[in-house]
């Protein structure tokens, strides 16, 4: 017999799917949209305080204005994040979640109505800096080509195994702030580990946002998927 607890659990889960199954449809509309246009789209995730801001500060600071790009900047409150990345001349475009309860994550219909404020026409590189979490912005696909996600050496080793949905649905990682090993006890070789034991294989940049160490090599990757991108649709 199904008790009481059982039918609210039932309904939960229902309710879960229905809203993966709206976001899904919307999202593959979003890559439709984004392919037509010839534009790439990374989604860049993290826990708040990773140096996620920092890194494609310096990241567009490097590309640009090569790659012509624009960012989408998800986060609770604030626009912080947003005025930073205002500064390397790319179009920004802020997106706060406090005004529709303060969601942990980018959906694929916010990203919609975020990409309708940027000239699609005008940029190749459209990068989607998430809202600070681990768990919630994994599980939304919001029609973009390329995830990855941002670790820092201030974080525990055991994070990947911890998040692994994170880390197993990413593209690559970043080990971001390097430069602060010598004075951590952090063990850089478990972390490495235990991101190859949820994804094998997985590319993961070692490099410090700060110092610029290892950006040449992120930045390598990048150029090459969105290249890639390019050469499948011309």
């Amino acid at each position: 017999m199904e008790t009481v607890n059982d039918k609210r659990r039932t309904r939960e889960i229902r309710v879960v799917k229905r809203v993966l199954n709206v976001n899904e449809r919307m999202a593959e509309q979003n890559r439709r949209r984004f392919a037509e246009k010839g534009v790439f789209v990374l989604n860049v995730m993290s826990s708040p305080g990773s140096g996620k801001t920092a890194t494609l500060q310096k990241t567009l600071e490097r590309i640009m204005p090569e790659i012509k790009a624009a960012v989408i900047v998800g986060d609770v409150s604030t626009t912080h994040d947003a005025d930073r990345l205002s500064v390397t001349g790319a179009p920004v475009v802020q997106v706060n979640t406090d005004a529709f309860g303060g969601d942990c994550h980018l959906a694929a219909h916010v990203i919609e109505k975020a990409a309708d404020e940027i000239d699609l026409d005008a940029i190749t590189l459209l990068i989607v800096e998430n809202v600070g979490n681990l768990v919630c912005p994994a599980e939304f696909d919001i029609g973009e080509d390329a995830r990855v996600v941002v670790l820092s050496v201030t974080e525990g080793e055991d994070k990947p195994v911890k998040y692994p949905t994170m880390f197993r649905l990413c593209d690559a990682a970043l080990l971001n702030k390097i430069d602060l090993l010598p004075h951590l006890d952090y063990e850089k070789d478990k972390a490495l580990g235990y991101i190859h034991q949820v994804h094998p294989g997985m590319p993961v940049f070692e490099m410090s946002a700060r110092t610029g160490e290892g950006l040449d090599a992120w930045i390598a990757w990048l150029k090459g998927k969105i290249s890639s991108k390019l050469k499948a649709q011309s």
